[in-house]
């Protein structure tokens, strides 16, 4: 049970920094979430919904929040530092940069 508590609370740590990454480039941008809504051709409730960290946008959907606030989307896969020392799986990591 301690194990899917940890996984979980990981999980959950890389949802709110994702959403917490976008509110930064919406915010470098100088966009409101209505402005934002506008250029991604969708409304300001789904703005906010990604922006939450209560759901996990897909790729498309990060690409199309990274142009609107003049981002660019970088998707990368890092082994862990516990991960690298036994030699196991790399672990992803979404970076959002302004362009």
């Amino acid at each position: 049970m301690a194990g899917k508590t940890r996984s979980g609370l990981r999980n959950r740590k890389a949802e709110f920094a994702l959403a917490a990454a976008m509110v930064a480039a919406r915010t470098r941008a100088g966009l409101t979430q209505d402005e934002l809504a506008h250029r991604m051709r969708t409304t300001q409730p789904v703005v906010a919904r990604l922006e939450s960290g209560r759901v996990w946008p897909s790729t498309r959907t990060l690409e199309r929040y990274a142009f609107a606030t003049g981002s660019r989307l970088r998707i990368l896969f890092e082994p862990s530092a516990r991960k690298a020392r036994r030699g196991g799986e790399a672990v992803g990591g979404i970076v959002a940069q302004q362009r």
